[in-house]
């Protein structure tokens, strides 16, 4: 059975490509941690997080990240979203967008997604189509 989370407003089948800077530094800036130790970036963690959704959006590798003006590494682009991914921030940011949108009655969970391409098989194929092949063990 398939389900799809919807929210309700003009944009709601579209992903984020980009994300303003009134929006940014209202729902997201807040909940990204932000480096103790070391310099400061020479950008700003805006255009940090718009980079990190040109990734995510096209698929493109790190290292082939078309950087503006080499205002910042593909690497260090990459430092601050294994950081964020590793500490939480992205883990917190979604879970209070879900609660922010859920109190404001713009998110229906009538219908979810759910096709399973992430779900490993418990038990796959015993042989592979090539004779003489066993993939599975019993």
């Amino acid at each position: 059975m398939k389900k799809e989370v919807r929210l309700c407003g003009k944009d709601a089948n579209k992903l984020p490509v980009k994300v303003s800077r009134a929006d940014f530094n209202k729902y997201i800036d807040p909940y990204l941690s932000r480096g103790k130790r070391g310099p400061k970036t020479s950008i700003s963690r805006y255009k940090i997080f718009n980079y990190v959704l040109f990734v995510l959006h096209t698929g493109i590798q790190w290292n082939g990240l078309p950087i503006f003006k080499k205002e910042i590494s593909w690497s260090g682009i990459y430092q601050h979203h294994n950081r964020w991914s590793k500490d939480g921030s992205y883990k917190n940011l979604f879970e209070t967008s879900v609660i922010f949108l859920k109190d404001n009655n713009k998110l229906e969970l009538s219908i979810i997604h759910g096709d399973g391409s992430n779900t490993t098989a418990k038990k796959g194929v015993k042989e592979s189509d090539i004779r003489d092949i066993s993939i599975r063990r019993d």
